[in-house]
């Protein structure tokens, strides 16, 4: 038994994100193996980058969360900076600009950089399975 198994409830929550981080690693890997030999190197990077790019897009995504949360903690009202909405914005700009070029390289790349993207909603999938499942053995 794990400590994470044996601790409170707040405990177990609040690794919520650590294990979403290493899940979206192992699913990673595992679907940039599974591409390279099933379906050959140029699909296998296009799932890299688009792997790499959801992890990285899922860090940033936490500290513009994160750093809204402290404006509104110190001000009492939700509120938002011109460098918290530019580093929202350039999110997107990149994940289009990366599209966009892998695109005029190969289209098979594309169709593998789409599927690497989807690893952050397979380990958020996993995250929310592994939840439903403690709270059912838990009894909560």
């Amino acid at each position: 038994m794990t400590t994470e198994d044996s601790a409170p409830a707040g405990d177990f929550y609040a690794h919520t994100i650590e294990r979403v981080q290493r899940m979206m690693i192992v699913i990673g890997a595992a679907a940039l193996v599974t591409a390279q030999i099933y379906f050959g190197w140029r699909i296998a990077l296009g799932v890299a980058l688009g792997a790499i790019l959801g992890y990285t897009n899922f860090r940033w995504l936490r500290k513009v969360v994160a750093g809204l949360a402290d404006l509104a903690a110190q001000s009492g009202t939700p509120a938002s900076t011109r460098g918290t909405v530019m580093r929202f914005l350039v999110r997107y700009f990149l994940m289009a600009l990366l599209g966009f070029a892998i695109l005029t390289v190969s289209r098979e790349s594309l169709y593998g950089f789409f599927a690497g993207l989807l690893v952050t909603a397979a380990a958020l999938l996993c995250e929310a399975v592994y939840e439903g499942y403690k709270a059912v053995v838990s009894g909560q």
